[in-house]
């Protein structure tokens, strides 16, 4: 059985405007390498081969960059909107583009970076019998939250903490039957998923890897950050890299 993915990768990013200019959003670079590089070497981390990319708004920028996927390990190839489908719609067509497929279709947006481990998220797709999973992160306060009794009393601070709910993380796994749900324009979410949900055919994958979306400037600046913090922190870590090297004589 063949792995394959799709990915949405025509979004314009407006609001990453100036490093959109030139590129579609899945494109911005972090630490040196597009989004979507770092999606293709996760893919085929994970044992996939066959990659779709949803194309449109600059699509010339992805193709030349990723040809046919084979520096990544991957082989890639392209579905391009003439004009924009809507998330469900492209997804639809990336299912065209990859023909008869055997087994579950990972799809996932191109703007957001994460480690989610894509094993386990297939078992619990094929052990609970829904049409399509979405995986599922906690949310998190934007804000640090103050903890207060019913008399005003405050009792302590807490600095963005997680809250008792989830958040759709934009990666999907399908069965092959969704397309008969997904519109030909449109999103997916308030279309097929709402008849899957009716149906009980949508489960939830409940996880806690990194993940983290660029919809903004902001967003960009933070993950950044975020990912270079934790490499020096991983760099340095006593023993992490330098166990395998000879000790000094």
């Amino acid at each position: 059985m063949t792995a394959s993915a799709i990915i949405l990768a025509g979004g314009k990013g407006e609001r990453l405007r100036p490093y959109t200019e030139d590129r579609p959003k899945p494109m911005v670079s972090i630490m040196g390498n597009p989004l979507l590089a770092y999606h293709l070497r996760w893919l085929a981390a994970s044992g996939f081969q066959r990659v779709v990319m949803c194309c449109g708004y600059k699509s010339d920028v992805i193709k030349e960059y990723f040809g046919d996927g084979s520096k990544f390990g991957v082989s890639v190839s392209y579905s391009v909107e003439e004009t924009p489908l809507g998330r469900g719609g492209a997804i639809k067509a990336g299912l065209k583009e990859l023909g008869h497929v055997e087994g579950p279709i990972l799809a996932m947006n191109g703007d957001l970076m994460t480690n989610l481990k894509i094993d386990d998220f297939r078992a619990f797709h094929n052990l609970n019998g829904g049409i399509a999973t979405v995986a599922t992160v906690p949310l998190k306060s934007p804000y640090g939250v103050v903890d207060v009794t019913e008399d005003g009393t405050i009792t302590s601070f807490r600095e963005k903490p997680e809250l008792p709910f989830w958040v759709n993380a934009g990666i999907y796994m399908f069965n092959p039957e969704i397309y008969e749900l997904l519109p030909d324009k449109g999103d997916h979410e308030t279309t097929a998923f709402q008849v899957l949900a009716e149906r009980k055919a949508l489960k939830a994958f409940r996880t806690n890897a990194f993940w983290r979306t660029v919809d903004t400037v902001k967003d960009l600046t933070e993950l950044r950050s975020e990912l270079e913090q934790a490499f020096f922190s991983s760099f340095l870590s006593p023993g992490a890299l330098f166990n395998s090297f000879p000790a000094s004589v």
